[in-house]
């Protein structure tokens, strides 16, 4: 079974990369002559995704986006390397979702996560953004974007009572997450990125904290128009007399694209997908060799 889901993750790439390279001709997706971007405005990111947190970045009105995101097991942790093919027999997570431009400066989105297990499966999430302000040339020095978030998990509820999934209220399946993106583009190769971000869970662990303060930052290089190096971190701050299980989330990526069409093959520590579960329950450790592979295809269609 293991060799079979391999088998077919590799297939998906290669597929992905090879369809990825050729000139976009259906109709129903976008192409560069259905939309160019006005010349005064600058796109700090190619994406509305830096590697595992939101860009500043809005779908265009009338754009839906297709996304697949898969994570891989540990490469380099304690049992993993050649055993494991450094981490491809194994999944830590993987996410679809559908994600649409509602008017240019907003955006919702929907998916379905398998979810990590630590400590939720089968996870649903939704976002809505909005770009309230958008560099240019003519005097906008950055751009500002707000995000709302929620996450619900179906999961089973745990019968032991002192685990964080034994949910003794609905409501406790539920996580919030609000975001204030700060971003600039220097020139033509790099962007920099601050992310303040608040983090809620209704129900957590005795050592947790239900409210957490992040700040995400990011940075982008572009070798040339079609080619990006990204670093992104998110900083928690909170006392040392919790979360003492729990790292910071580490990640770096490179990013192809062509129009219509995103691709992205990144190496992180956190494990789980969107801001409600990787910000707070990356329980992975760079230094231990517990980091991963990742990658997500992204795939954008314009309504006729």
């Amino acid at each position: 079974m293991k060799k079979t889901k391999t088998t077919f993750l590799m297939c998906l790439l290669t597929y992905s990369f090879a369809f990825g390279q050729q000139e976009v001709s259906d109709s129903s997706e976008v192409t560069e002559e259905e939309y160019v971007e006005p010349e005064e405005e600058l796109e700090t990111y190619s994406g509305t995704r830096i590697v595992n947190g939101h860009s500043v970045e809005t779908l265009h009105k009338g754009v839906l986006e297709f996304r697949i995101e898969h994570k891989f097991g540990d490469i380099a942790s304690t049992g993993a390397g050649i055993n494991t093919l450094y981490g491809l027999d194994n999944v830590s997570d993987i996410r679809i979702a559908f994600e649409y431009g509602i008017t240019d400066k907003l955006m919702v989105g929907f998916g379905r996560s398998r979810g990590t297990g630590f400590p939720y499966r089968s996870l649903l999430d939704g976002f809505v953004k909005y770009r309230l302000l958008h560099q240019d040339k003519k005097g906008m020095p950055l751009s500002l974007s707000l995000l709302g978030t929620t996450s619900y998990t179906y999961m089973p509820a745990s019968t032991n009572l002192g685990e964080v999934n034994a949910f003794p209220k609905s409501i406790y399946r539920f996580a919030y997450c609000s975001q204030i993106n700060f971003a600039r583009k220097f020139g033509n190769k790099f962007s920099l990125s601050i992310i303040p971000t608040l983090v809620y869970r209704n129900y957590v662990a005795t050592d947790d904290v239900n409210a957490l303060f992040s700040i995400g930052s990011a940075v982008s290089y572009a070798i040339n128009s079609k080619v990006s190096l990204i670093v992104e971190y998110y900083s928690n701050i909170q006392k040392e007399t919790v979360r003492s299980n729990f790292q910071n989330s580490l990640s770096a990526a490179i990013e192809w694209i062509t129009f219509g069409h995103n691709f992205k093959v990144y190496l992180t520590n956190a494990g789980g997908f969107g801001e409600t579960q990787f910000i707070p329950y990356t329980n992975t450790d760079w230094a231990k060799g517990q980091f991963r592979l990742g990658f997500c295809i992204s795939r954008k269609y314009m309504k006729e």
